[in-house]
């Protein structure tokens, strides 16, 4: 992980531990529970969320302990004895179930559940929500991005703008949406990704001229020259002495690898760039662009104004998941001792679903997405008939004969990490499996279709069950 920490359990707020010391001394640290996590909408007014971080989620949670320091830390904050040697002993030991990491997932079902006591279970929440809201917002919009590039390879250059030591997991993100690769060498390292980088502006302003700059890097990288074209005028500085050095390394047997255009009208200058390195006879020289640049941008730039742009480096836009400061995904407690539990709200999209859940994806004739199904862990998917609309139950749909595939999987057994390590890349290849068989109308940027996600009529029946029962308590009192 990017921090040296043999232990991770104050990675996490506060009231989670002033609710976990409650939970010791009132006598339900042995009750056991199921939260859920999932998120309300998808980002960006997409059609889709990205699910990643989830081992990155599963490496802390199997590190997560407390040392003697950070006992000594709790101590000073005024938490009490028998609860503080309770944390010194910890170690979570319950299960998750999850979805696949790369798995295409959609607002308000179960991307992943938590089963343990109740102290265990509370614990973890603030981590969880970190790791998996913040990493499946850079993967989606990485997806974003890929789905317009036209297979065009695409960078991330986010280091410098992204939010502190978060860098890390939004590199690994990025690659896991479609990213070819990382300017972030650390992260290079830790999730093992391809790195790449060039040169910035003050290398070319620490020579004399730019030509001189350029040669010089040519020589130094020889197999790898990328070239910087816009510090002082692109036309009539930058491109023709990118091509004075190209012409220069092919007499030794050497070919200019691209030229890098950061600012100025893209669209222009890749066009004007492009017709001078052809005439130059070096049509085999590509052409990169930066600057500001997300999925709007390149998808105008290639399919509005067809730009001869060959790859693109993405900075800001990406790392940061803009224009969407956060994916909001909760984690709600849906049942204890075996009793169902839900929340209430007068903003019924904010009523949750009691119980535990799986699951399943349902395919048509084609084999593509056509609807999800909550269902109860007890239900036979093959006698569910039916599911109704989580919001208007009167609205149903028949999922009769369709082929059904269940989305949670157990990753962690009795404390146990059950589920290999997979790389970014590897988890990508699974994600472009799985958004193939999204119909096109849920990927369109404007508007997109809305993917349906019904829940059972059982489940329905124990949602309204509780609801009543609730209420009548309140009213009671």
């Amino acid at each position: 992980m990017p921090l040296s920490l043999n232990h991770w359990g104050l990675y996490t707020d506060f009231y989670e531990l002033t609710m976990a010391q409650g939970y010791f001394y009132c006598e339900k640290k042995e009750d056991t529970t199921t939260f859920n996590y999932f998120f309300r909408t998808n980002p960006f007014k997409g059609g889709f969320t990205v699910f990643a971080g989830l081992q990155d989620f599963l490496e802390i949670l199997s590190e997560y302990t407390f040392s003697e320091s950070d006992i000594q830390f709790l101590k000073s904050q005024g938490f009490r004895k028998e609860f503080l040697k309770y944390l010194s002993e910890f170690r979570f030991s319950g299960n998750v179930l999850s979805a696949r990491e790369g798995e295409i997932m959609f607002p308000n079902e179960p991307v992943l559940q938590v089963e343990g006591n109740v102290i265990e279970c509370q614990l973890i929440e603030s981590f969880l929500l970190n790791i998996l809201n913040f990493e499946s917002l850079i993967a989606t919009k990485a997806y974003r991005v890929k789905m317009v590039a036209e297979n065009k390879p695409f960078t991330d250059f986010g280091l410098r703008r992204a939010q502190g030591l978060g860098a890390l997991h939004a590199s690994r993100a990025a690659v896991i949406g479609g990213a070819s690769s990382t300017s972030n060498v650390l992260a290079g390292k830790l999730f093992n990704i391809p790195v790449s980088g060039t040169q910035a502006h003050s290398w070319i302003q620490s020579f004399e001229d730019e030509a001189e700059a350029f040669r010089t890097f040519a020589k130094i990288h020889p197999e790898n020259t990328v070239l910087l074209v816009d510090t002082f005028d692109t036309i009539h500085s930058g491109i023709p002495n990118a091509i004075l050095v190209a012409k220069e390394m092919e007499k030794r047997g050497l070919r200019l690898r691209a030229v890098r255009l950061d600012s100025g009208d893209l669209a222009y200058f890749s066009k004007k760039a492009r017709k001078m390195l052809d005439e130059a006879g070096l049509e085999y020289v590509k052409i990169i662009a930066s600057n500001q640049l997300n999925e709007h941008v390149i998808r105008s730039l290639l399919k509005d104004q067809n730009a001869p742009i060959d790859a693109f480096g993405i900075g800001t836009e990406m790392i940061t998941g803009k224009s969407d400061a956060a994916l909001d995904g909760v984690y709600k407690m849906t049942e204890i001792n075996g009793k169902p539990k839900m929340k209430l709200s007068e903003n019924i999209e904010k009523v949750t679903l009691p119980g535990k859940k799986q699951v399943y994806r349902c395919l048509d004739s084609s084999g593509m997405f056509y609807r999800d199904a909550i269902l109860l862990t007890d239900e036979k998917p093959e006698e569910v008939k039916t599911i109704c609309h989580p919001i208007y139950p009167e609205r149903k749909t028949s999922i009769n004969h369709l082929q059904m595939e269940p989305l949670l999987f157990t990753v962690v057994k009795k404390g146990q990490v059950v589920v290999e390590q997979k790389s970014p890349d590897k988890i990508h290849d699974y994600l472009q499996e799985r958004a193939a068989l999204l119909p096109d109308e849920h990927k369109r940027f404007i508007s997109p279709h809305i993917y349906k996600v019904g829940i059972s009529e059982k489940l329905m029946e124990v949602r309204q069950a509780l609801t009543q029962s609730i209420k009548e308590a309140n009213q009671a009192r």
